[in-house]
């Protein structure tokens, strides 16, 4: 007797656990657009501007990292292609890497994690505040699959207010945009994928490793000891319409 109501205390413990979990997860609803002119980033910020709701990155789980950069995106698709864009404010900004697949997360930088089949498997979009795109695909941070950087080149756009060539940390009182236009062709793991009425598990990050203040935010919140971006069990839900 003694021992089933023990099971049975360690059941309550984790069903309360995972609905206090699945009430911490936020949801965005994507919108499906259309943008008849070329894409530019003018154009794109122009049709999400008009479209879509402004979301917070904002949750700062580490103490130790309390520097708290003003973050927030935009977000819809048109089927076939995911439109996203970042504003950012902060004290210090930093873009050493050109090459795609670098470590642009020690930059000033933006990330977009999601996992479109809901199936555990992720891939994580991160982009220092010039637009340098790291890309990779798999189901946790030491089990990751680059996608190829001629692809990453040819198929993803982005453009940033504060251009495209790299500098040294700058140190002051900035306030960056950047516009990013994702294929649903950069998927490589998820063939035919198309955004509409798709329901994915996701996240928006923003870091700096290597600033003056290292600092790590996110939009759904990410309960770890320490900074740990690869949770995907932590991914908040985006409901493209």
């Amino acid at each position: 007797m003694i021992k089933l109501k023990k099971i049975s205390f360690i059941i309550l413990i984790f069903l309360w656990s995972c609905s206090n979990m699945n009430r911490n997860k936020q949801s965005v609803d994507v919108p499906k657009i259309s943008i008849k002119d070329v894409l530019s980033f003018d154009n794109v910020s122009k049709a999400l501007e008009q479209n879509t709701t402004l979301n917070k990155v904002d949750w700062l789980e580490w103490e130790e990292f309390s520097y708290q950069p003003e973050v927030g995106f935009r977000i819809a698709h048109d089927d076939s292609l995911l439109f996203l864009k970042y504003y950012v404010k902060e004290e210090h900004v930093l873009a050493r890497r050109t090459d795609p697949n670098s470590s642009v997360h020690r930059d000033s930088c933006v990330e977009f994690f999601v996992d479109p089949a809901q199936n555990g498997n992720y891939y994580n979009f991160e982009f220092n505040c010039i637009g340098t795109t790291h890309l990779a695909y798999g189901p946790g941070r030491g089990k990751r699959t680059f996608i190829p950087a001629e692809l990453i080149k040819q198929k993803i756009k982005t453009w940033s207010t504060l251009g495209k060539e790299s500098f040294e940390e700058k140190s002051g009182a900035f306030k960056w945009e950047m516009v990013v236009v994702i294929p649903s062709s950069i998927f490589t793991y998820d063939e035919r994928l198309s955004f509409s009425k798709l329901v994915s598990n996701a996240n928006f990050y923003k870091c700096g490793d290597d600033t003056t203040k290292r600092h790590y935010l996110s939009w759904n919140p990410v309960k770890t000891p320490k900074p740990d971006f690869h949770r995907p069990e932590y991914f908040g839900i985006l409901n493209f319409q």
